[in-house]
């Protein structure tokens, strides 16, 4: 029996597959291709936003109440997009399961708010947590969100990251149940015990 090398597996990301443009997204969306169904376009890949289970669903509750406890509901957005830096916006068109806005702007019934103008994007992960904590933290540091969170539901913390550099954050804190966390700049602490659900 003659031994033969075998060529090296693909990894998933190595795949081929069809990368999207949100030019393309928009047309199908037109067409009815989309009906029923809620998505977002990141890096040219559709990631399904349906079905999320009550824990998720629960926290993201949660951190709409403690939200609006330091800032006015009008600011605060629950899984609506914002725009992606400009050399991402092609391919990327994230919703963060909350975001705070800087300010309510009358531009944004002709365009999604952009990065810069958004004080604290929040994303919620239950199965997520690599993705949320990886390509989306890159995807908002490019687009100069001020902070970023993100609810890690199964190891019960928090992920704060400040201070946007190009696709990083210079900073980025790791809080638990028992500890209190603040946006920057504002007045006003949340428990992080109060944005997770109950065991």
């Amino acid at each position: 029996m003659s031994a033969a090398l075998l060529p090296p597996f693909l990894t998933p990301e190595a795949l081929p597959r069809k990368r999207f443009t949100r030019q393309e997204v928009e047309r199908l969306m037109e067409s009815g291709v989309f009906d029923g169904q809620r998505w977002e376009l990141i890096d040219g890949d559709l990631i399904d936003k349906m079905g999320q289970k009550p824990l998720h669903a629960s926290a993201i509750r949660r951190v709409l109440i403690a939200l609006a406890k330091i800032f006015d509901l009008s600011l605060i957005q629950v899984q609506l997009p914002i725009e992606a830096s400009s050399e991402d916006r092609e391919r990327s068109l994230p919703e963060p399961d909350l975001a705070v806005l800087a300010e309510v702007n009358p531009e944004y019934v002709k365009r999604h708010p952009r990065g810069d103008e958004v004080l604290l994007a929040v994303e919620v992960s239950d199965s997520t947590a690599a993705f949320d904590l990886s390509r989306k933290a890159a995807l908002y540091a490019r687009a100069a969100v001020r902070e970023y969170w993100v609810l890690d539901l199964t190891r019960r913390l928090l992920v704060v990251h400040r201070q946007p550099d190009d696709s990083t954050y210079r900073l980025t804190q790791l809080f638990s149940e028992g500890d209190t966390v603040s946006v920057e700049g504002r007045a006003g602490t949340l428990q992080v015990r109060d944005l997770l659900p109950d065991r």
